[in-house]
């Protein structure tokens, strides 16, 4: 790869995609230190735990080095090494979701869940929560609010309709609610 015909990677980025392309180990440990913790916050987001979440980042570091040979630099490294590790978690949470179906409530009437109070939670306050969702919530849930998927484009990712998507992301919002009032209310008595 060239670095000066990719203005989307730094000179440093290169030299080391270009030594993964050559299956040099340093190069690998490199990329895996430059890049292990912001792709590991992405896959606990996915994940139930620590250990699944970890198993998950280490599947798509696999995929990454075997497919970096294809990176051509149009998007930033960062960026299409998250797509690989949002596809690796979305392949591993699918036999989960077939497990637990998800129903297409669609029809049915949900409350409205509204915007969720998030500004006054940590960071893992919130991801622990995200967590306690069940799958289905949990997977549309990150696709959505914080990937920024629409509905149609979850919808065939996940081969769901988009009643299914729209409906499981608003339970998720609801879930989400009851779980921060819950907190709030126990942190208040504790007041």
């Amino acid at each position: 790869m060239d670095s000066t015909s990719h203005s989307k990677i730094s000179e440093k980025e290169a030299v080391i995609i270009d030594g993964c392309a050559r299956g040099d180990r340093k190069a690998q440990r490199e990329l895996y230190d430059l890049f292990s913790k912001k792709l590991l916050v992405v896959a606990l987001r996915y994940c139930k735990s620590q250990l699944e979440a970890e198993d998950v980042l280490q599947e798509a570091f696999i995929k990454i080095f075997r497919s970096i040979k294809s990176f051509e630099g149009k998007a930033k490294l960062e960026t299409w090494m998250r797509k690989i590790l949002v596809n690796t978690a979305l392949n591993h949470q699918r036999s989960k979701l077939y497990l637990f179906p998800m129903s297409d409530v669609y029809e049915m009437q949900m409350p409205d869940a509204g915007d969720i109070p998030i500004r006054e939670y940590h960071f893992t306050e919130l991801l622990k929560m995200i967590q306690e969702l069940p799958t289905g919530c949990q997977v549309i849930f990150n696709l959505y609010a914080i990937e920024g998927y629409n509905h149609n484009e979850i919808a065939k990712k996940l081969d769901i309709s988009v009643g299914t998507s729209k409906s499981q992301y608003a339970r998720a919002k609801m879930l989400l609610r009851e779980m921060i009032e819950k907190a709030e209310s126990v942190n208040y008595g504790q007041a």
